[in-house]
């Protein structure tokens, strides 16, 4: 019996070369793609180091795009326990975030990492999920309705020890 082509191509190049199944790949233009309204702080990133506690999560600025490093997740004592933890060997960090005025709220990101926002001990439920803008290097967004407050970002299962990420009120 023959080999379907497909598989043949899958072997032959390896899986990095295999589009994801619920996002196409996008071939990219040499000159940066711009960013949408709200998210120019993304390509404007500055290092920070995740925290492993909640008391020394990082504190982030609503707006302000970060270059995360991580810590390895066994290392992180998270608030409560992440939905989806990831694997042992995956990173993880702890970030926090304050909210002046009620609204919806974007959680950009540069990988498929989980995601948990807390108010104290309790996750905020969701409002929205999609996929980056192509070519920006935002992988995934997540939104939530959030009132005025302390909040913790609590971030799980990253596949590598450094993360994009960016909150940034939506208008």
């Amino acid at each position: 019996m023959a080999t379907p082509l497909i598989s043949l191509l899958a072997l032959a190049s390896g899986p990095q070369a295999m589009p994801s199944m619920d996002h196409s790949a996008v071939a990219c233009p040499s000159t940066p793609v711009p960013l949408p309204s709200g998210l120019e702080g993304w390509g404007r990133r500055q290092p920070v180091r995740a925290g492993g506690t909640v008391s020394t999560a990082t504190t982030v600025a609503l707006g302000s795009g970060v270059t995360a490093t991580l810590l390895p997740t066994l290392q992180v004592t998270y608030a409560v326990p992440p939905h989806k933890p990831g694997e042992p060997a995956s990173s993880g960090g702890m970030f926090a975030f304050s909210v002046q005025t009620a609204g919806r709220y974007r959680v950009a990101l540069g990988s498929s990492a989980w995601i948990d926002v807390l108010s104290g001990t309790t996750s905020v439920t969701s409002v929205a999920h999609a996929h980056g803008p192509d070519c920006t290097g935002v992988r995934k967004m997540v939104d939530f309705d959030l009132a005025p407050g302390r909040y913790l970002l609590q971030v799980a299962g990253n596949g590598g020890a450094t993360l994009p990420l960016m909150v940034v009120r939506l208008k």
